[in-house]
């Protein structure tokens, strides 16, 4: 059984952001569209639910329909600290960053550990970090 899976709702860019996750993360992608999945309320290539998983890191998500509110992340990351070795979440954070915009660089912190911020080129943000190996 897996933890927390984020499902995120894209103003009709889910493919395109759910491959790239895929590019950056690993894993498989499974996509169903709308004409798929008999939905009426958004063209029938759009994305009707979009699985990312395998890989480290479960990402689920979907182009918003004519009702549903695209993402809007105020407030809030979706939290990748220590998920991964050092190099694998440097290279994260400059995947994700590329196209996006870096609030606060991945750097050591005077605690010691290294952590960063950005928001990536669909709206998500990230916060990204681990605690550096002896």
């Amino acid at each position: 059984m897996s933890g927390l899976i984020p499902y995120l709702l894209f103003p009709g860019t889910a493919a395109e952001a759910l491959g790239h996750y895929r590019d950056v993360f690993g894993g498989e992608l499974q996509l169903t569209n709308y004409a798929q999945a008999g939905r009426h309320d958004g063209p029938g290539d759009a994305v009707a639910h979009g699985q990312l998983s395998g890989g480290p890191v479960e990402l689920a998500g979907a182009d918003a329909g004519a009702d549903d509110d695209a993402v809007q992340m105020s407030g809030m990351f979706l939290s990748l600290l220590g998920t991964a070795d050092a190099a694998t979440l440097t290279r994260w954070f400059g995947e994700l960053a590329a196209g996006g915009r870096v609030i606060d660089a991945l750097q050591r912190r005077p605690w010691g550990d290294h952590d960063g911020t950005l928001v990536d080129r669909y709206g998500i943000r990230w916060l990204i970090g681990f605690h550096p190996e002896d």
